[in-house]
Parts: C-alpha cells; structure tokens; sequence
C-alpha cells in the first residue's frame, strides 16, 4: 500500500503514478519507479494563473512579430561556439552533461574567465565546492577579472534573490542535482526538486534575459541523471565525452534551438585547463603507423565539420569453433552485418577467422559512410595487403555489396585535400557531387567487388 501524501515518480521519464509499477508506462523502461513525497495542492496557485492569464495580452500573428538580430555573446572559445551555433544567446538554458571528471566545470571556469574580461556580471554558483576549491582550481586556470563572482549556495529561493538582485548577464549552476526547493520536502537530487529547480532556472532565463548554464550528472549509461523532462525544458544540450583518462575531450550538441545539433567541438586537458584543438582531424591521426595492413583513414561528418579518423582491423584465425567479433568505437552489428557482406559477396572465408575492429582515438561513430573504410580495413588485414598511404575511404554499403552515396561528399573531399591526402575512393553515385577537384586523385567504385583491384592479393 502507497503511504499517505506520497506518489511515485518514473526517474527516467517524470511519468507520475499513484502506485508503483515494475514497467513506466510512459518510457517503458524497468524499475525506474521512486516514491517521494507528494506536490502540495496547486489550488490556489491554478486559480492565480487563470486570472493572470485572463489578464494577459491577446495573441498575435506570425507576421507581427519581429526578431531583429540575434544578439550572441562569444565565449572566448571557438570551439565552444561552433557548437553552441555562433555564441552564447541571452535568455538561453544550457544543460552540459558528463562523467565525473570529465572537465564539466573546468570547461565552465573558463567561460566564466573569459566573459569576465568583457562583461560586468557573471555569476558562478557551485553546489558541490567551497570557494576555496573553487579558487585553487581557478589559479591553475589563468587570472580573472573582478566582474566574475562566486557563490555557494543550494537554496534556490536565495540564488535566485541574489540574480534578480545581480542580474548578470551570464550564470553557471553547478549541478541541478544539488539545488533544492524548501517547499519540496523530498531531498536534492530527486525527480521533483530537479524539475521544480529547471522550471525556476528557465522562468529567470526567460524573463530577465541571463544565460544560465546547467551542469547535470550523468548515470551509469551515460544519460542525464533525472527525469527526461529535464533535457526537453532547456534550450541547448551538451555532452562531454571522452576518456577521463586521456587527454582529449569532445564537446556534443545533441540539442540546439539555436543552431544546428551533433556539432562537436574537441579540446585537449592540459595541466593549465582545457586547449582548444583546432585541427580535429591531423589530431586524431597522429601516430598512424605507415604501410601497415588493416588501417583505413576514413572521413565522417560530425555536424557540419568533416573529421578524418583511423579505422583499425585486425583478422586472424580463429582458435576456436565460434569466431569472435570486437569492435570499439563502432556498432559490432555492423560489423558482423559487413563481414557477411563480404563472406557472401566475395567469397571471403572469413566464418573461420576472429575480427577484431577499433577507431584510432576512442571516438563512437554511428554515420553508415564509414562502412566503406570498415570492409576495406577487412579485407587488407584478411590478405595482409596494406591500403596506400594518403588514401582517404567513405561510402555505405548496402546487403547486395553496392556501394550506396553518401551526404557531404564535396566537404569530405575537401577536408582530405587540405590535409595532404592524394586519393580518395568514394561511391560512384557521389561523383556528381565532387565535380572537377584539382591537387587530389578521385576513384569511385559501385560495389565491393571493385574494391579487390584496389587491395589485390599478397604474392
């Protein structure tokens, strides 16, 4: 039996319920169910509103609103801008995500940083640190103008009389999952209090015109901790990946109302803060090792930016009756779904051997053009042959082996060029989208039988 004045919250999804459920209706998700203490009655509260609203001005037509230029704040950091659409928007709610460790509020300090030098309030408020570790973190960072101001607070009724009374231009809450609400009696962190705390943070954004930016945790499988109502509240949404042990970090828009989504931006984490890498794609292919077999560089589109990767394969025979499939930074699906291509298409035995897939530098790609690269790397381990160097592979590949089009193929071209790469081999119903490229040897194929011209068999 549900206790007296409490009701059950779905911690994935919001979806409230009277009694608990095994199943969320709403997201379908297993044991996602927590009880916690009912909202008070909204009564009164329903009733103001509707006199508010009865009160308030009458809509209008699409053509009487005017928008004007849209005012954008840089923050210093191109990287950062890229995926935040050209600059920070006042009156914006930014959610940034990631791992512990990851660099969330590294990154965030040195926004603040860099804003302070040309703005004349901007509002830190930490949850989780003292000022002093604040400030011994700062000192690693560089030095800071005395326009940016700290605070430690988790009462949100005081944070917010303290930016209406401020009224920066630009603010950091670091985390959501600390703020809590004294009308709420369920403890921080919870379902109700992070959506109560995201609702008060977005009514300041909106009304008062000041950037906030939201720092949230995230669970063990890599979402947003909270109810899912929390990334639909706010205007752009942003995930830090990466290896808290390397030395990399990728910024990811996976939610923009300002500009375009899965634009990423990727930093480096140096003793002095996070470094802008400017140059992606030379980034990642440091280290390639020369006339190796089984190493394709392939070209993806993150966004609007083209990045050249390194796919590695390596196949082997197999010791056992049951092959075995690894792949990192790719789907294993895929794979197996590509090494059945080529076993059927090509005659390829490769039901006898092991294949092991991995992308050089740990990041996830999930774009269909990289399929072409993948069966390449294949084949070159499988026959020893190393693909030629400056050589750059995109294109999908469909059940029937043909080698399907791909978006982008101009850019992806381009981004090979600058890079130094003499050969691109792409699909053949693409070329029309290349057109005439001067500096670069283009070679386009229609099925992955044409493919065993390019990677022949070892004398």
């Amino acid at each position: 039996m549900k206790k007296s004045g409490t009701v059950f919250f779905c911690q994935n999804c919001g979806y409230e319920s009277a009694k608990w459920s095994g199943q969320c209706p709403s997201c379908r998700e297993w044991n996602t169910f927590a009880e916690e203490p009912a909202p008070a009655s909204g009564r009164s509260g329903g009733q103001a509103r509707k006199k508010r609203a009865m009160t308030h001005t009458a809509p209008v037509s699409l053509k009487q609103i005017e928008t004007g230029g849209q005012e954008r704040i840089s923050t210093g950091m191109g990287e950062l801008d890229q995926v935040l659409g050209g600059g920070i928007v006042p009156g914006s709610l930014v959610l940034v995500g990631g791992d512990p460790g990851i660099g969330k509020s590294t990154l965030l300090l040195q926004v603040c940083r860099n804003l302070s030098e040309k703005l004349d309030q901007v509002l830190y408020i930490s949850g989780e640190e003292s000022l002093q570790q604040i400030k011994l973190r700062a000192e690693r960072i560089g030095s800071f103008a005395d326009s940016l101001q700290l605070l430690c607070e988790t009462n949100l009724a005081d944070i917010e009389e303290v930016m209406l009374a401020r009224k920066p231009r630009v603010a950091v809450i670091d985390s959501i999952q600390t703020m809590y609400q004294e009308e709420i009696s369920s403890a921080p962190g919870s379902v109700s209090q992070v959506r109560e705390a995201t609702g008060v943070l977005m009514r300041l954004a909106k009304e008062h015109g000041i950037a906030i930016f939201i720092v949230g945790h995230v669970t063990k499988e890599g979402t947003v901790a909270g109810p899912r109502v929390l990334e639909h509240m706010v205007d752009t949404v942003l995930y830090f990946e990466g290896d808290r042990h390397a030395s990399y970090r990728i910024l990811r828009g996976v939610k923009n109302r300002f500009g375009s989504t899965n634009e990423i931006g990727v930093f480096e984490m140096t003793d002095g803060g996070l470094k802008e890498v400017k140059n992606p794609s030379e980034y990642m292919l440091s280290g390639k090792p020369p006339g190796a077999s089984g190493s394709v560089v392939t070209c993806t589109m993150e966004g609007s930016r083209p990045m050249l990767l390194e796919v590695q394969a390596l196949v082997c025979r197999t010791n056992f009756g049951l092959p075995r499939r690894t792949a990192v930074g790719v789907d294993a699906n895929r794979v197996n779904l590509l090494m059945a291509v080529l076993e059927k298409r090509l005659n390829l035995p490769l039901s006898g051997y092991d294949a092991y897939v991995n992308v050089a530098g740990g990041i996830r790609l999930n774009e269909p053009a990289i399929d072409l690269a993948l069966v390449m790397a294949i084949i070159s381990s499988y026959k020893d042959v190393p693909i030629p160097d400056k050589t750059v592979v995109f294109g999908e590949v469909g059940l029937s082996g043909e080698i399907r089009a791909v978006s982008m193929a101009r850019q992806r071209v381009q981004e090979a060029k600058k890079l130094g790469f003499s050969r691109i081999l792409l699909p053949l119903s693409s070329m029309d989208q290349v057109k005439e490229t001067s500096g670069i040897q283009v070679a386009a194929a229609a099925s992955v039988r044409e493919l065993l011209s390019t990677v022949s068999r070892k004398q």
